[in-house]
């Protein structure tokens, strides 16, 4: 996996994967920036919302549950010193479909936390408290 970082102006980068796909970031007025992109620290949360719910939804699908909407709430406390690292990171899952088994959301989102979701295992392994919930819904 490779990427590139281009610094724009100020505290303002473009984030170019490996892929050809970019964001930007930047930083608080009072940092120097013009709040015109996600903060870094912002961009890692939603990157362990993101693969978690990658995994919820292609679990179910092999599990033949009909999944029609998948949201993935994050919810990320910071520690108060230098470097400021994650403590904890909640993610609230809203799962909707047509006739979803509590049971089977319930597996798809143990099953990302504890085998398949690499960026909230990575983060785990390095002290963070990664909590999930979930919520049927129907749709």
């Amino acid at each position: 996996m490779k990427g590139r970082i281009k610094w724009v102006e100020g505290v303002m980068f473009v984030a170019e994967s490996g892929t050809g796909h970019g964001i930007v970031l930047d930083g608080a007025p009072e940092s120097g920036g013009r709040n015109l992109g996600m903060r870094p620290m912002e961009l890692v949360a939603l990157g362990v919302g993101s693969c978690s719910s990658y995994d919820v939804v292609t679990i179910l699908k092999k599990a033949r549950q009909q999944v029609t909407r998948c949201e993935a709430e994050v919810e990320a406390k910071r520690v108060g010193t230098t470097p400021s690292v994650f403590e904890s990171i909640h993610l609230h899952f809203v799962v909707a479909g047509k006739d979803l088994k509590a049971a089977q959301v319930a597996r798809a989102v143990e099953l990302s936390a504890d085998k398949y979701c690499s960026a909230s295992i990575m983060l785990k392994q390095a002290g963070v408290e990664i909590t999930h919930d979930y919520e049927v819904v129907e749709d």
